[in-house]
């Protein structure tokens, strides 16, 4: 025991042990202690002071801690609530816009009443190729039906010319643009007895956006900015279509003279496109019995 009381570690602790043990009975209402403890206010106060203010510290460090965890949760939930909005703001604003694109397809109905207009929206373009195939959703479940060298016109929602249906399947077709090189259209400038020319695509023009312009008469003046439109020459495309504006003309070869062509349509930024499909003409067939005329499809 002697050996024990010896140890000054066992002394500073129990010490310390009584010190806190006279502390606490002190601090009870009415406290015999009360009196005695008096003069030990001046060590005791710093002591629980100290406690207090520590235990209050650590209660503001985890009540930061917590509130700062809600706060960040919050923010993420308005982050996903923020965007979630401006998705649905950007829906509704590509919606308009496709809603006044289609609003004014309805034109090239009035301007082409000799034609049957089918829309379609763009699916896909091949890879392979700058601006090669492109694929809609439309075909023969559609009453697109390719026979023998016909072909249908294609354009975009403001009539400008985009190519020419190439094949049908049942539920989509294949559109060759302007620009792929084996497309070739006859077109004239747009004006009264307008100069009659060759548009084409061109493998080394297509990366610029252009197309080349051939069968130009040497008496012909081609001048950059001169709109050309479809002659309607050939019968695969009716007449007037808007195709782009006169680049640059090249009178350096008289014998041969060339042109670069800018198309109005913007194919790399297609969504919709119409096909125009021309009436089936009726035949007229006359009746020697009757003397009237009727119709193939009314024969049967």
């Amino acid at each position: 025991m002697r050996r024990l009381f010896a140890n000054k570690w066992f002394i500073i602790a129990l010490v310390a042990v009584f010190l806190v043990a006279i502390i606490i009975l002190g601090a009870i209402p009415n406290s015999p202690l009360d009196k005695v403890l008096t003069p030990l206010r001046a060590v005791a106060n710093p002591i629980q002071s100290g406690i207090k203010g520590f235990g209050t510290k650590v209660d503001d460090y985890w009540a930061a801690i917590t509130d700062g965890v809600a706060i960040r949760k919050r923010n993420e939930e308005l982050s996903e609530e923020i965007a979630r909005l401006q998705h649905e703001v950007q829906q509704g604003e590509e919606a308009i816009i496709r809603y006044e694109e289609l609003k004014d397809a309805f034109h090239i109905k009035d301007t082409f009443s000799d034609y049957d207009i089918f829309g379609s929206s763009v699916l896909s373009r091949e890879a392979d190729e700058w601006f090669s195939v492109i694929r809609i959703d439309a075909g023969k479940d559609d009453g697109l039906e390719l026979t023998g060298k016909n072909s249908y016109a294609v354009v975009d929602t403001q009539s400008n010319l985009i190519g020419r249906v190439i094949e049908t399947n049942n539920n989509d077709s294949k559109v060759l643009p302007l620009l792929h090189e084996g497309f070739t259209v006859n077109g004239k400038v747009n004006e009264v007895n307008g100069a009659v020319i060759i548009i084409s695509g061109d493998a080394s023009l297509k990366r610029q956006g252009l197309c080349l312009v051939t069968g130009i008469d040497e008496d012909v003046v081609l001048e950059p900015g001169d709109e050309i439109v479809t002659s309607g020459d050939g019968g695969l495309f009716p007449q007037g279509i808007p195709i782009g504006t006169i680049e640059e003309v090249d009178y350096s070869d008289p014998l041969n003279i060339k042109a670069t062509l800018r198309p109005y349509a913007q194919i790399d930024d297609l969504k919709d496109v119409f096909i125009m499909v021309p009436y089936e003409k009726e035949e007229e067939v006359s009746t020697e019995e009757t003397g009237e005329t009727s119709t193939a499809d009314e024969q049967g």
